[in-house]
C-alpha cells in the first residue's frame, strides 16, 4: 500500500511516481488524489461537485468550468460515474457530471496498489525494420479499436474497460508515431496516406481493411457498420461517419477502396468493401516496381470488334423524360433496394441475384433520345455499357449470322467475367431480330433470318442482367419476343412545352441574340431533340464566321426549314435531353 498512501500524502501529486502512471494534468491528477482520499476516508462515491469546490474556486462558479477535467479522468479510464449506485455506461454531457457521484475505477486501484499498470510493457522506442513490423503496430492499434467499440455497445466488462483501452490506444498510436519518426527507410503506407491526404478516419478504415486481407479474416471490418463503429464516438458520430463510405466520397471515388453489394442472412442487401487490387498490391509489395495492370472494361472492349463502349455524362436526372417513362425506370432501379429485394425474393420473383434482371424495349422516331436515356440509365446505376448496331449483324457476319448472333451473347459474357462487371447490353437498331418471322417461303434468306430470330429468342431467355434493345417502330414485332421483354417504352416526339424547354437548355448561354429574339417561335416546330441539336449547331457555324456573332430569329429559321423540307432524317445518333 505503499504506493497508494504516498500519492493521498503528497502536497503535489504530479511530483508523485503515480502522476507518471497517469499522463493526466496537473490539475486532473489533483482531482484524482481527492477521490481517492474521499475513498480512503470509507467514501465508495463522492459528489462531483464536492470534489470540484475542495479543489478549485468557489468564486462567480470557477468550479464549473472544470468538469471538461472530470470528463477527461472519466474517458482515461481512471474514475467511473456512478448514479444512486449504479455505472453509467453511456455518453454524459459536461453538465450531467455535476449531479453525478464518480469512484476510483479498479485499474485505478491496481495502479495505486501496486505502481504500474499490469499490461504488458511497450517495447522500447527503435525504428521499423520493415513494414510488416509497421503493420503489425497498425493491426494492433485496430484491434483496440474494435474492442472499445465493442465496450461502447454495452458488451464490455464496465465503462471503466473504454478508459483502459483508450489509454493503452494512446500509448500505442504514440509509440508508432516515435518509432516512424526515428525510421530512416520510408514506410510505404505512411507514403500512400501523404500521397492521397488521407484523415485520420479514413487511414484507420484503410487499416482495417488491410489487416482483414493480411490476416484473412472472416470479414468483421468489411461491412460498413463495423468500419463506421472503428471512427465513431457516439449514435450521431456513426450517422455523420457513413459519409466516409458513401459514393463521392475521397475513399471511394479515388478508387483506393471498393465494395461488392451482397444478400445478407435478412434477405436484405449490404456491402462488403475491400482494397482495390492495384493499391493492395502496392501496399503488400512495396518494393516490387512492376505495375499491377487491372482488366478494366474498356481497354478488352478496344481488342475486338463486337462491341462499343459507351461513356455516359449524364444521369437520368439530366434528361427530359415523360412522368410514365421515368417512373417506370425508378421502379427497375429500385430492384436492389433491400426492403423491395427481400419482398421479391419472398414472393418467390427474385432468386438470390442481388443485381437487377430487366429486358426493356425503347421504341420511337429517331432522335426522340433512346439511346442517351440508355446510357444515362448506366451512369445512375453506376454500370458500364456496351453497345452492338444491330443493322451490322448481317454485313459482318455474311454466310454465318446464325452463329454469330450467339457469339453476341457469348462474348458479352466473357468480357464481363473478364472485367468481374456487370454491364448493360444496349441492342441499337433491334428491328430485324424483333419484327414477325416469315412463314411461308422456302427461300435460304428467309431461312437464315428465322434461325437468326430463333436463336435470338433462345438469347433472350437465358440473359440476366440489363438489356435494351431500341427500335424504331414497335408495330411489326413477333409476339414471341414482346413476351420476353418486361418493359415496352415509347419515346415520342416532344410536344411543344418539351421543345421550348429542349430550345432553352440547348442554346449557348454566353451568345448574343437579336433584340426581340422569341424562342417560343422556335417551339412552335415539330423537331426531335436530336433535330433541334443539330439545328442549333448549324446555325451556331453560320453565324460565328461574320464579324458580328450575333443570333437571329431569321437564322434559325432557314436552318429548321432545311431540316423539316428534307427529303431524309438527319437523325444521326439519338440524343438525350438535357436537364
Amino acid at each position: 500500500m505503499q504506493h497508494f498512501i504516498s500519492f493521498l500524502n503528497s502536497k503535489d501529486p504530479s511530483t508523485s511516481q503515480i502522476h507518471e502512471q497517469l499522463k493526466t494534468t496537473t490539475e486532473e491528477s489533483l482531482i484524482i488524489q481527492h477521490i481517492c482520499r474521499r475513498y480512503a476516508a470509507g467514501s465508495e462515491d463522492c459528489s462531483v461537485i464536492d470534489i470540484l469546490q475542495e479543489c478549485f474556486s468557489n468564486d462567480e462558479y470557477e468550479y464549473v468550468n472544470q468538469l471538461s477535467l472530470v470528463k477527461n479522468i472519466i474517458d482515461l479510464g481512471w474514475i467511473i460515474q456512478s448514479s444512486f449506485g449504479q455505472v453509467k455506461t453511456h455518453e454524459s454531457s459536461r453538465l450531467e457530471l455535476l449531479s453525478s457521484a464518480v469512484a476510483p475505477s479498479i485499474m485505478l486501484l491496481k495502479l495505486l496498489e501496486d505502481g504500474i499498470i499490469e499490461d504488458t510493457p511497450l517495447p522500447e522506442i527503435k525504428p521499423y525494420t520493415d513494414h510488416l513490423e509497421y503493420l503489425q503496430d497498425q493491426f494492433d492499434m485496430v484491434t483496440l479499436l474494435h474492442s472499445m467499440s465493442i465496450s461502447k455497445q454495452g458488451f464490455g466488462d464496465s465503462s471503466s474497460s473504454v478508459g483502459r483501452l483508450k489509454n493503452k490506444l494512446s500509448l500505442l498510436t504514440r509509440r508508432i508515431e516515435e518509432r516512424i519518426s526515428v525510421t530512416t527507410e520510408p514506410m510505404e503506407v505512411e507514403e500512400f496516406f501523404k500521397e492521397k491526404e488521407l484523415d485520420e478516419k479514413e487511414q484507420k478504415i484503410f487499416l482495417a481493411l488491410l489487416k482483414e486481407e493480411y490476416s484473412a479474416g472472416d470479414g468483421q471490418f468489411r461491412e460498413m457498420n463495423s468500419l463506421i463503429e472503428l471512427v465513431s464516438f457516439d449514435e450521431y458520430d456513426k450517422i455523420k461517419n457513413r459519409a466516409i463510405l458513401e459514393e463521392g466520397s475521397k475513399l471511394i471515388s479515388e478508387e483506393i477502396i471498393d465494395y461488392d453489394e451482397i444478400l445478407n442472412i435478412f434477405g436484405g442487401i449490404s456491402r462488403s468493401f475491400f482494397i482495390n487490387e492495384e493499391v493492395l498490391q502496392r501496399i503488400i509489395h512495396p518494393n516490387k516496381k512492376k505495375k499491377v495492370i487491372k482488366l478494366k472494361l474498356d481497354m478488352l472492349v478496344k481488342e475486338q470488334e463486337i462491341f462499343e463502349y459507351l461513356e455516359p455524362t449524364t444521369t437520368l436526372d439530366d434528361v427530359v423524360l415523360h412522368a410514365t417513362t421515368r417512373e417506370t425506370l425508378d421502379t427497375i432501379i429500385k430492384q436492389i433496394d433491400k426492403d423491395v429485394f427481400a419482398k421479391l425474393k419472398l414472393w418467390g420473383i427474385k432468386d438470390k441475384r442481388k443485381s437487377i434482371d430487366a429486358k426493356i424495349i425503347f421504341y420511337g422516331h429517331a432522335g426522340t433520345g433512346k439511346t442517351m436515356t440508355a446510357m444515362s440509365l448506366a451512369k445512375t446505376l453506376k454500370k458500364p455499357i456496351l453497345s452492338f448496331d444491330c443493322s451490322k449483324i448481317l454485313s459482318m457476319y455474311v454466310g454465318e449470322s446464325e452463329k454469330n448472333v450467339r457469339k453476341i451473347f457469348d462474348d458479352f459474357k466473357a468480357l464481363s467475367t473478364k472485367a468481374k462487371v456487370e454491364p448493360i447490353l444496349l441492342l441499337n437498331e433491334a428491328d430485324q431480330f424483333l419484327s414477325s418471322r416469315i412463314e411461308g417461303t422456302g427461300s435460304g434468306s428467309d431461312k437464315m433470318h428465322n434461325q437468326m430470330q430463333n436463336i435470338f429468342l433462345e438469347q433472350i431467355e437465358r440473359f440476366e442482367g440489363i438489356l435494351i434493345a431500341t427500335t424504331n417502330l414497335l408495330g411489326n414485332i413477333d409476339k414471341a419476343f414482346s413476351r420476353r421483354f418486361d418493359y415496352k417504352l415509347e419515346f415520342k416526339k416532344p410536344a411543344k412545352k418539351q421543345r421550348l424547354q429542349l430550345w432553352q437548355l440547348m442554346l449557348p448561354e454566353n451568345a448574343d441574340y437579336e433584340d426581340g429574339f422569341e424562342i417560343e417561335k422556335l417551339a412552335s416546330h415539330e423537331l426531335t431533340g436530336a433535330q433541334i441539336k443539330l439545328v442549333i449547331k448549324n446555325t451556331a457555324y453560320k453565324v460565328a464566321v461574320r464579324d458580328e456573332s450575333l443570333f437571329t430569329q431569321a437564322d434559325f429559321a432557314e436552318e429548321i426549314s432545311k431540316e423539316t423540307g428534307s427529303s431524309f432524317d438527319h437523325d444521326g445518333k439519338s440524343m438525350g435531353f438535357r436537364v
